[in-house]
């Protein structure tokens, strides 16, 4: 259904330092860089481009959708609690620490160094 998400930043240079690391849990890895934005891949296909980090083109501040969250699949458990514990790290702000919601699925949630909400998963 998506062909890509992009994720707006104030501070290019900080979000990739924060996604570079938590998303290497998720085997994500920058797989592109430019002036404005970051690309990011899975490392089994890296020319499949999934996420930008991206100053936004109007030049105006990044700010954050109330309502918007995006949401990554983690293959365990592991997975999403290193996700959660270095994004907590790395300053993020917790939106909702790691265990089972809605009855069966294991999440986790946290807010990125902008304040965009990310979450993880494991489907049980």
């Amino acid at each position: 259904m998506f062909s890509f998400i992009t994720i707006g930043t104030n501070n290019l240079k900080k979000s990739e330092y924060f996604y570079s690391k938590v998303l290497k849990s998720l085997k994500i890895k920058k797989v592109l860089k430019h002036d404005r934005y970051y690309g990011y891949a899975k490392i089994n296909s890296p020319k499949k481009i999934e996420l930008y980090l991206i100053k936004p083109f109007n030049k105006k501040k990044a700010t954050v959708g109330n309502g918007i969250m995006i949401t990554f699949k983690a293959n365990s458990k592991k997975e999403v609690e290193d996700f959660y514990r270095i994004g907590i790290n790395l300053g993020a702000k917790d939106e909702g620490a790691p265990g089972p919601r809605h009855g069966q699925d294991y999440y986790a949630y946290i807010r990125d160094l902008d304040g965009n909400k990310i979450c993880v998963f494991k489907k049980i």
